[in-house]
């Protein structure tokens, strides 16, 4: 005779939002939809495990929009393909399942943050480099 028993787990996550500097903005977040195949595993995201097998998009990742396509990825200053130009920041972390090609987020596009405490070295662009509304500390 078998016995089956039901097993529940639960996760918890901790948001690292400390490079929020003011709560400013956090309530117009823009709804996006980030290009995962843009991303590389260790400096965008937190590869899942076996036991967790979600990836993990840092909070706080600045973020510019691919202009072919429509969808956000890394801002990158030296890119010529429209992430270039600063749209803003993500939110808060964002799960997304290996192997899909895309993924819901939400954009900061206006408010505070600290530039030094951002999950990617970032040194804030030009006012001519950016869409986005943000006050750096």
């Amino acid at each position: 005779m078998s016995d089956y028993q039901v097993l529940t787990t639960a996760t918890t996550v901790t948001d690292d939002r400390t490079w929020l500097a003011s709560l400013d903005g956090v309530h117009e977040a823009q709804t996006i939809t980030v290009d995962t195949s843009k991303l590389t595993s260790g400096t965008h995201y937190t590869a899942g495990t076996l036991s967790q097998p979600r990836n993990i998009i840092k909070s706080g990742m600045p973020l510019g929009k691919v202009a072919a396509s429509g969808l956000y990825a890394p801002y990158n200053s030296a890119a010529s393909d429209g992430t270039q130009i600063l749209a803003g920041f993500l939110v808060a972390e964002t799960a997304f399942t290996p192997g899909s090609a895309k993924t819901a987020g939400a954009l900061l596009w206006r408010g505070e943050v600290y530039a030094a405490k951002l999950p990617v070295a970032f040194a804030p662009p030009t006012a001519a480099n950016t869409t986005a509304f943000i006050h750096y500390r």
